[in-house]
């Protein structure tokens, strides 16, 4: 059973030298507005706040390798936390690849499973699609609601995963595309072993990654699981909580 974050210890984090952070309601708050139209695609992303800038200088000034997990494309990842770049490492869309001091360490390639597929998806019609994120590696629909067509053109599909987290689908290879996936290789670029990872998440598509970490904390526990959990109070953000709770035991 999860237990409180209040009740970490500093023997908890002992092993622990990667912090792994989903982003979407545990580095940023929720939402992402995007319009498109033709060929032109308008998309407006929340930034990381200024306390957590510094919590992160901090916890890497204190040895801690930071690796933030995401479906998110690169180049959303670099403007969303552009003031802590030299101190992360990006692992995107669903764990296809790792950026890390401007270089890109590529964990598969997805072109052959999803080429076919694609035109199909485009050729959907609905006012309830808002429009494709741009993406090198997977594919996310944004959409106001659920919507059958999606799921039903990617149940052709049986090598093909698609997962709705609330606002858009985002749709991979099964089995392989995964933040899980992002979690091992990111381990093997650090040269760190199961028990040396912390990973926090609070959605379905993190559920993989909170499983392969060595200490999973939960930021939503109706959805994941964790060792130990951040309870939904008050304005704080999940990953905020957390760095201060790491920093008070070790800083």
């Amino acid at each position: 059973m999860a237990l409180p974050l209040d009740e970490m210890t500093k023997i908890d984090i002992a092993n622990i030298k990667m912090l792994v952070f989903d982003v979407d309601g545990v580095l940023v708050r929720r939402g992402t507005k995007i319009h498109q139209v033709g060929n032109t695609t308008t998309l407006e992303t929340k930034v990381i706040e200024q306390e957590e800038i510094e919590q992160i200088k901090k916890l890497s000034s204190l040895g801690f390798v930071i690796n933030i997990s995401s479906g998110r494309g690169l180049y959303m990842l670099q403007e969303m936390f552009r003031e802590v770049l030299p101190f992360v490492a990006l692992t995107y869309e669903n764990g296809s690849a790792t950026w890390y001091k401007g270089k890109i360490y590529q964990h598969i390639n997805s072109f052959e499973d999803l080429k076919d597929i694609f035109p199909k998806l485009k050729a959907i019609k609905s006012e309830k699609i808002k429009g494709f994120e741009p993406k090198e590696f997977i594919i996310t629909i944004h959409c106001t609601e659920q919507l059958p067509e999606i799921e039903n053109v990617v149940g052709q599909y049986p090598n093909l995963y698609t997962i709705w987290n609330g606002e858009a689908y985002d749709i991979g290879i099964k089995y392989h595309q995964t933040k899980a996936l992002g979690l091992r290789m990111a381990s093997k670029i650090f040269k760190l072993k199961k028990e040396n990872v912390m990973a926090m998440g609070d959605n379905y598509n993190d559920a993989e990654l909170l499983k392969k970490s060595g200490l999973p904390i939960s930021a939503d526990k109706t959805r994941v699981n964790g060792r130990f959990f951040v309870p939904l109070l008050g304005e704080s953000l999940p990953a905020n909580i957390l760095m201060a709770k790491i920093i008070s035991l070790v800083g």
